[in-house]
């Protein structure tokens, strides 16, 4: 049976006229002409049967059906460019692994082991893009996800299996010189101290408190004292654990996020105490598909790693 698919000069041009909303910016692009892309982009709309921008006096607009089509083309024409450039190049001849990951534990954990991987299975290659939250594997283009949650949380990742691999153990953290020549300070003493707040985790600190026995019952933002509040935020952990090598607070880090530092002393635990919770990485993957061998290489080395 023939495949439905449209022209690929097609899609390309209306894929940059899309993101562009100008056909003239579109034809500089694609080295074309305005015209040229003009006519392509009709005869797409004529394929379709349907409308994709809409004409006016400044340029064109995307219709609703036109901004739905090209954000549904567009990760599918990055893939096809991505797999035609593997093959020019001749990487992955063992295949390709497709990751989402959370873009610290990618840069800090992960990417320091890849040396190791690639070592024992050369031939596969990993692509690595970020994602924060969960999504449907169906509308993209990822074999598996790398992923922090709860084992609640993550059991209600629709349409998935996650396999647990690391518990996240988070500890306060800071530069040497923030505990003024001591080794670790009491909890009261770090409450004093500047605390850095992770914006995805607004209760860490307040947890952590408590857990700690400081402040009586903080279980939440809302009930806890504006000190415990008060310091700068960040959304990464990365950013985080570099404004606490610099001495501008506390950080609540994950202890695998920051080994580097507290290796080479830039950074020191301030209190034994950890946050409670029960957080793992995961790996999570679809349900219903065949583990193709590359992935499943990659998750057999993955296990290892993360049990050494």
């Amino acid at each position: 049976m023939r495949r439905k698919i449209p022209s690929l000069q097609a899609l390309a041009c209306f894929d940059a006229a899309a993101r562009h909303e100008s056909y003239t910016r579109a034809a500089q692009e694609l080295a074309l002409t305005q015209s040229a892309v003009s006519r392509q982009i009709g005869a797409l709309e004529d394929y379709l049967g349907l409308p994709l921008f809409r004409r006016t006096r400044h340029g064109v607009v995307l219709t609703t059906a036109g901004s739905q089509y090209a954000r549904q083309i567009a990760p599918r024409l990055q893939a096809l460019e991505r797999d035609t450039l593997d093959a020019m190049s001749g990487q992955g001849a063992g295949g390709a692994v497709n990751l989402a990951t959370v873009p610290t534990f990618a840069a800090r954990w992960l990417i320091p082991r890849l040396p190791d991987f690639a070592k024992h299975h050369p031939d596969v290659v990993i692509h690595m893009d970020t994602r924060t939250r969960p999504f449907m594997f169906a509308e993209t283009e990822f074999d598996a996800a790398l992923y922090a949650s709860t084992p609640d949380a993550i059991g209600q990742w629709a349409g998935t299996h996650a396999l647990p691999l690391l518990p996240e153990v988070v500890l306060p953290v800071c530069a040497p010189a923030l505990l003024g020549g001591r080794t670790t300070v009491t909890a009261a003493e770090l409450a004093t101290l500047p605390l850095l707040q992770q914006s995805t985790r607004p209760h860490a600190w307040p947890q952590w408190l408590e857990a700690a026995g400081v402040g009586g019952e903080v279980d939440d933002a809302d009930s806890a004292p504006a000190s415990v509040l008060a310091g700068p935020r960040y959304e990464q952990f990365s950013m985080a654990a570099a404004a606490a090598v610099h001495g501008l607070g506390v950080g609540l880090i994950p202890r695998l996020l920051v080994e580097a530092e507290l290796a080479s002393g830039a950074l020191v635990v301030a209190h034994p105490q950890t946050l409670p919770g029960e957080r793992f990485y995961y790996l999570v993957q679809p349900e219903g598909t065949q583990v193709r061998p590359a992935l499943q290489r990659f998750i057999d080395w993955l296990q290892q790693a993360s049990a050494g």
